[in-house]
């Protein structure tokens, strides 16, 4: 099998300009005249073409690439509770279940044949669908409900989907029975927003949204699609442990050569260590979860704690036991089972239905063993910070509220893969190590962002 060259037709002077069009591509959902910000679009157009065949070759990806937007299809491996982080707006909090499902159904709710729409033809349009479904619904008087809408016109607008041409969404979250918008629509961007990999309503299982497991690639173990899915698990998780993936799998991301392949297409550094390998960015911007940085008390205090977890490691009078690491494997099913466990049988289409295969994935190797750090530890942890640096210092959000603010710093740091929550604490992961020396640079926020290495957290 050939095996394909990062950038190959890119000249050395040229590939700072091409990695960072490759970045710009893999951290913005979608590219346009105005996002993310002029100048953008005609940068990353520049090298289209090359880049559509890198991201074909290396990664398995479709890059849709006109002269007005850019946005890169991507195969998924594997669902993760993090994904939901690119459905929010700029500055707030990621998309709930309901602002998700309200998302579909005004896009749903767009006809090829219209070029603008009000908003109160809109809602009108939008609410018997909503209350159509249980659980869901749709009720003017109610100002969650209101506020959703509000947030999904306004992920919408900000994408270009959707332009304001005249009105305000605001006077209609203040009064909708006075209040009204009227929004040009974007159909070529509102196509490539929501391109599932099958038509949700043949699916039985959110597993079909999913690329096909290894073992049913032609029947076998096909090298290009380990190689593909090797690559794709390393660009998109902040580190791949040997441990969570499968044999073959970890085996081509021991060797040389595939990671440098990515480390030329992104410009970003390979990082080894004997239980797994990342992609770490100097620069900290290629990341939805920027860390350590500028992230506020939650990725400040996540910092802090792997200081103290740290220390609490490398003391020999302490000995944390030895717990084996859940799988991913086993994480992943059970997400998926949740997520199954509310998809509505009514609307599929049965006769063109997907079904999980009944081959299963190959199994990962063995489970490696983690130090566990007690609730109790962590605890005194976030104790002891509050005294060092004042309970001021943690903002006025968490000042009063150090268990609450424990809790979302570990949330943080499960997700960058640093730790992992089981019953009574949580494990630390191999990669959080590399944080141990953090602690100067994160007690006075003046200091941030770090001069250190800021992580390889890939989105």
């Amino acid at each position: 099998m050939r095996r394909p060259r990062a950038a190959a037709g890119v000249q050395a002077t040229d590939l700072g300009a091409y990695q960072q069009a490759v970045r710009r591509v893999l951290t913005c959902d979608l590219i346009t005249a105005t996002r993310p910000r002029p100048g953008v679009l005609e940068q990353v157009l520049r090298w289209a073409d090359e880049m559509t065949r890198d991201f074909r070759e290396l990664l398995g990806y479709t890059l849709i690439a006109d002269t007005r937007q850019v946005r890169l299809v991507r195969r998924l491996d594997r669902l993760d509770p993090t994904q939901g982080l690119m459905f929010a707006r700029k500055g707030g909090r990621p998309f709930d279940q309901r602002r998700m499902a309200y998302l579909c159904l005004v896009l749903a709710s767009f006809q090829r044949s219209r070029v603008e729409i009000s908003l109160a033809d809109l809602v009108r349009v939008f609410t018997p669908a909503a209350n159509a479904i249980e659980g869901l619904g749709f009720d003017p008087t109610v100002s969650a409900h209101k506020a959703a809408v509000v947030d999904v016109l306004g992920w919408l607008v900000e994408r270009g989907a959707l332009r304001l041409s005249d009105g305000s969404l605001e006077a209609w979250a203040r009064d909708s029975e006075h209040g009204d918008a009227l929004y040009d629509i974007d159909h070529d961007i509102c196509a490539v927003l929501f391109k599932p990999a099958r038509p949700v309503q043949h699916l039985t299982s959110a597993a079909g949204l999913l690329d096909d497991p290894l073992s049913r690639v032609d029947g076998a173990v096909h090298p290009q699609a380990v190689a593909q899915r090797a690559r794709r698990l390393l660009t998109e998780l902040p580190v791949v442990y040997y441990d969570d993936v499968e044999p073959a799998i970890a085996d081509l991301l021991r060797r040389p050569g595939l990671a440098e392949d990515l480390a030329r297409f992104t410009g970003l550094v390979v990082e080894r260590r004997a239980e797994g390998v990342m992609l770490a960015d100097a620069g900290g911007v290629f990341t939805d979860r920027p860390f350590p940085g500028r992230g506020g008390a939650v990725n400040r205090t996540a910092g802090l704690l792997l200081a103290k977890i740290a220390d609490l490691l490398e003391d020999p009078e302490q000995e944390p036991a030895l717990i084996e690491t859940p799988r991913e494997a086993d994480d992943h099913a059970a997400l998926v089972a949740r997520i199954d466990s509310g998809l509505p049988e009514a609307g599929v289409v049965r006769e063109l239905a997907w079904t999980p295969p009944e081959t299963e994935e190959p199994a990962a190797g063995p489970a490696g063993t983690a130090p566990l750090v007690e609730r109790t530890r962590l605890e005194t942890m976030v104790d002891e910070l509050f005294e060092e640096f004042g309970a001021a210092s943690f903002t006025s959000a968490w000042q009063h509220d150090p268990r609450g603010l424990l809790d979302a710093a570990v949330t943080f740091l499960a997700e960058l893969s640093l730790v992992r929550p089981v019953p009574g604490g949580v494990l630390v992961r191999p990669a959080a190590v590399r944080y141990r020396n953090i602690t100067l640079a994160l007690a006075d926020t003046a200091q941030l962002p770090l001069p250190a290495p800021a992580g390889g957290e890939t989105s």
